[in-house]
């Protein structure tokens, strides 16, 4: 259990990495109370320098000893990592909020967005898990909705840029787009096709392409990515009875994942009503004038740490449904504010 204390000690698992750069970032911007910081990673990042607060820290070599006197862990250096480290964290005192997928489905781990279910914080033991990226937009986004008129049924399509693969997926993307933006002289079949040798992190090229598979296949045929957003919908919501179904597709895009969520609700909400819910829903952004074209954008929620939702819409085939597109930046609310969030709820209540 964390103790209260004016300042912690942090370590970032993963530092190095994509979600461990925006921790630094944002744990400097909403200027939480850190003592010591310690910053680990891999073999690969030895020697290497990050600033905070003007600060040069030094990486160190990730291993069982990291944790002596360390307060809070924040982990994002995928699942494998995470269970072989965290146990050694919570052993040595620390309480680890982890970003994969390790210990999200376990029944004694809390799965926490803070808009959503904070109070399920305090039941943790010693870890608490971040739930997925494109989890965590789509229940800040519906949670308000269900509170009012519970969902009985969500139909998610989520469009997810490149970097919740992580850096090496970023620069594939940035490599192939400067490849074809070199050979195009003008518009004719097969000219934004790249070679083979350029298409190492994906199945398939991404540049200018879209791939309907996130994750590995399952026996169901659906991809891991899409059972995540399922099973943690339910776990997060606490409803085991909504009906969710999704196709995960990855798109060439930078940053901030887009979702188009189709929900079917007990009671009957209209547009205008949904808008107005939505627009008091904490992490929430409304963006929704299709006379005017306006619409939230990947380019909109960039670099942003709320949630952005428009195209609200009544599903004119069904009497009880709406339409929402929902959009957000998978590296700041989709995964590092959301755990420095929740050590923010840990921190609070100690």
């Amino acid at each position: 259990m964390l103790k209260k204390k004016d300042k912690y000690n942090i370590a970032i698992i993963g530092a190095t990495g994509a979600v461990g750069g925006q921790f630094l970032s944002i744990l400097e911007e909403r200027d939480f109370p850190v003592k010591e910081l310690k910053l680990l990673a891999s073999e690969r990042s030895k020697g290497k320098k990050l600033k905070f607060k003007g600060k040069l820290y030094p990486v160190e070599i990730l291993s069982h000893r990291s944790f002596k006197a360390i307060d809070i862990v924040l982990s994002s250096a995928g699942a494998s990592r995470s269970l072989q480290f965290l146990p050694s964290a919570v052993k040595a005192g620390a309480v680890c909020i982890d970003n994969s997928s390790a210990f999200r489905m376990e029944k004694d781990v809390p799965l926490v967005v803070p808009e959503v279910n904070p109070h399920q914080i305090e039941n943790h033991k010693g870890i608490i898990a971040n739930p997925n990226c494109s989890t965590i937009q789509a229940v800040v986004a519906l949670w308000p909705l269900h509170k009012v008129a519970k969902i009985k049924r969500i139909v998610a399509s989520t469009y997810q840029s490149v970097s919740g693969a992580g850096q090496q997926k970023i620069l594939e993307l940035e490599k192939q787009t400067e490849v074809i933006d070199k050979i195009v002289d003008n518009w004719i079949v097969g000219s934004h096709s790249v070679d083979k040798f350029l298409i190492k992190q994906f199945p398939y090229q991404i540049a200018f392409n879209l791939i309907p598979q996130i994750d590995g296949f399952l026996d169901n045929a659906y991809t891991k990515e899409e059972m995540k957003l399922v099973n943690e919908t339910r776990k997060i919501m606490q409803d085991d009875s909504i009906g969710i179904t999704s196709t995960c597709i990855r798109v060439p895009v930078y940053f901030a994942h887009s979702e188009s969520i189709n929900i079917e609700t007990e009671k009957k909400l209209s547009a205008e009503e949904a808008r107005k819910i939505l627009s008091k829903a904490p992490g929430v952004i409304v963006i929704d004038d299709t006379k005017r074209g306006k619409y939230p954008m990947p380019l909109n929620a960039e670099g942003k740490n709320e949630v952005f939702v428009g195209r609200i819409r009544e599903d004119e085939s069904i009497e009880n449904g709406l339409n929402l597109w929902v959009v957000s930046d998978n590296l700041r609310k989709g995964a590092a504010l959301n755990a420095i969030q929740i050590a923010e709820v840990l921190i609070k209540h100690a």
